[in-house]
C-alpha cells in the first residue's frame, strides 16, 4: 500500500471516485455535501494496492489546527491496516508543515479507530449529513 499526495488531476479523479463510493453510494451522503467548497484549498491524499485507488483523504489548516477529512477506504480494502497508512501519511505530511496539532470530526462508529491512533474526543455528538460524529484532536 502506498499513501501520496495528488499531485494530478488523474489522482485527483480517483480520489474522489473511493469518496464517491465510500460516502455517497455506502452511507447516502449527498454528492453536493461530500464535494464541497472546500476541495480546492485542500490537499488532497490518495492510497493504492497494487495500483489501484482503496483510499482517500483530505487536509486543511483550520483555526489554528491540521483538519483531517474525508478519510475512507473500500469496502474490500477495510481491516488491513489501511486506514492507518492514510493517517500516518497525512501526520507526517502535517510535521513537514511544522503543524502540531490535528482535528477531524469522527463518525462515531469510527471514534475507537481514531482513539486507538492518539485522537482524544473533545467535543458532544453532533450530526453531520445525517451521520452521528464527535470532534476529535491530538498533538503530534
Amino acid at each position: 500500500m502506498t499513501v501520496k499526495v495528488v499531485e494530478n488531476q488523474t489522482e485527483l479523479a480517483e480520489a474522489y471516485s473511493v469518496r464517491k463510493i465510500v460516502f455517497v453510494d455506502e452511507q447516502n451522503v449527498p454528492l453536493e455535501e461530500e464535494i464541497d467548497q472546500f476541495e480546492d484549498e485542500a490537499t488532497h491524499f490518495i492510497m493504492y494496492h497494487e495500483g489501484s485507488p482503496i483510499g482517500a483523504g483530505r487536509f486543511r489548516f483550520v483555526d489554528g489546527y491540521g483538519k483531517v477529512e474525508r478519510i475512507c477506504v473500500l469496502k474490500e480494502a477495510r481491516k488491513t491496516g489501511a486506514g492507518k497508512a492514510i493517517m500516518n501519511g497525512i501526520e507526517n505530511y502535517a510535521r513537514e508543515l511544522e503543524i502540531h496539532k490535528l482535528k477531524l470530526n469522527a463518525q462515531t462508529h469510527a471514534i475507537p479507530f481514531y482513539a486507538g491512533l492518539g485522537y482524544e474526543v473533545v467535543s458532544e455528538e453532533f450530526l453531520d449529513a445525517g451521520i452521528p460524529h464527535k470532534t476529535m484532536i491530538k498533538k503530534i
